[in-house]
């Protein structure tokens, strides 16, 4: 299976944002309508690769501050595509 490694900036939110999320239980970020900013984003074929370049990834310093964060993401396997067919 194919990953996506990504390196993005984390959003700040305000103290009222946050206080409206926990008290209504709902997200905070949404990723589908407004995702971070990436900074970086890497492609691996298997998934050791893939957990081997978020390691990497993460010794940057603004990963280890917390101003960014490393998502690993699977994309789906390598060589299999999706065929739209019509209908009937």
């Amino acid at each position: 299976m194919r990953y996506l490694i990504v390196r993005t900036d984390i959003r700040t939110a305000a103290d009222i944002d946050l206080a409206a999320a926990w008290a209504g239980g709902g997200c905070l970020r949404n990723e589908t309508t407004t995702p971070e900013l990436r900074r970086q984003t890497v492609h691996a074929e298997d998934r050791d690769a893939a957990l081997l370049l978020a390691r990497a990834l993460s010794t940057v310093g603004a990963v280890r501050a917390g101003r960014q964060r490393i998502k690993v993401l699977p994309l789906g396997e390598p060589g299999r595509r999706r065929r739209n067919r019509p209908p009937g």
